[in-house]
């Protein structure tokens, strides 16, 4: 792996202008994919890399109107961070389990997501808290819902010298649940299926319901018919029935050396039952067919 120039900048503004400069420049924080892809050679050396390790503002976490998660803090600080764990209890899960914790201090939330692999860990829990991502580029700043990011493997919506700068969350309602549920071949694993559900209730009613899945489909997405068929009702075990039952046709696995795509999709199914009994709080709300995950 070679490539001509590596810079370090000390601002944002600084690496955007060195992005625009450099069109083949490639930005690195964490560096625990991409430097693995170079060294595989699964992409071309770069003309340079631009670090975004030594720009404070991309490494705090903020509270305010929003949650806002600069997008090069390390996973191993936001595993501990108060505000992260009491607001996005699905996210710390997937934290719990990501890579080892050589990895989890230096990978980032912002690289995992750009990354755009099926299979990330940290997606599906963002998307049940309805996550979008501050992008910049010295054309100006721009939101977009995490659920508009992914546009297939390796795909995302970035446009040219765009970064992903921040993940921003709304505090979550009162009384609101979540919880994140994977399965791999052995620890440390990427992901054979993976699944992150929310639930808000007012009284005995399900208000809002939010599930996702990863690793199988081309992107991490909403698993959109089993919120509906979630969403005002009393999670019985009809509607978690229903919710369950609608993950077959939701999803588009894939067979490879890590699993085959009957596996996927049945391990899928499990992993959303397991969450709804976690989150309803009682096994007889929720239907037991399916057999357990081995």
């Amino acid at each position: 792996m070679t490539c001509i120039a590596y810079h370090r900048p000390t601002s944002l503004g600084a690496a955007l202008e060195l992005a625009a400069e450099n069109p083949d420049a490639r930005f690195i924080a964490g560096g625990t994919d991409l430097l693995v892809k170079l060294r595989k050679r699964v992409h071309a050396s770069p003309a340079a890399l631009i670090s975004l390790r030594r720009i404070d503002e991309l490494a705090r976490v903020e509270v305010g109107e929003c949650l806002r998660i600069g997008a090069a803090v390390p996973l191993a600080d936001l595993a501990v961070n108060e505000h992260v764990r009491e607001r996005l209890p699905a996210l710390t899960d997937a934290l719990a389990t990501f890579g080892s914790r050589q990895i989890r201090n230096v990978a980032t939330l912002g690289g995992n997501l750009g990354n755009a692999s099926p299979g990330s860990d940290a997606a599906p829990p963002l998307l049940v808290h309805d996550a979008r991502l501050e992008l910049r580029s010295t054309s100006g700043v721009r939101e977009i819902p995490l659920a508009e990011f992914f546009r297939g493997p390796g795909e995302t919506a970035l446009g040219a010298g765009e970064i992903v700068t921040a993940i921003l969350v709304d505090g979550p309602s009162e009384g609101a649940v979540s919880v994140f549920f994977r399965k791999s071949r052995v620890s440390m694993d990427i992901a054979i299926a993976s699944v992150a559900v929310l639930l808000e209730v007012d009284g005995t009613r399900c208000t809002k319901a939010r599930v996702a899945a990863g690793a199988v489909a081309p992107t991490p997405l909403r698993l959109e018919a089993a919120e509906a068929a979630l969403e005002g009702t009393a999670l019985d075990e009809a509607a978690c029935a229903a919710a369950v039952a609608s993950v077959d046709a939701a999803i588009a696995p894939i067979s490879d050396v890590r699993a085959e795509e009957w596996y996927r999709r049945h391990v899928t199914a499990v992993l959303l039952r397991r969450a709804l009994m976690r989150l309803a709080g009682s096994t007889a709300a929720v239907p037991t067919g399916g057999g357990g995950v081995s």
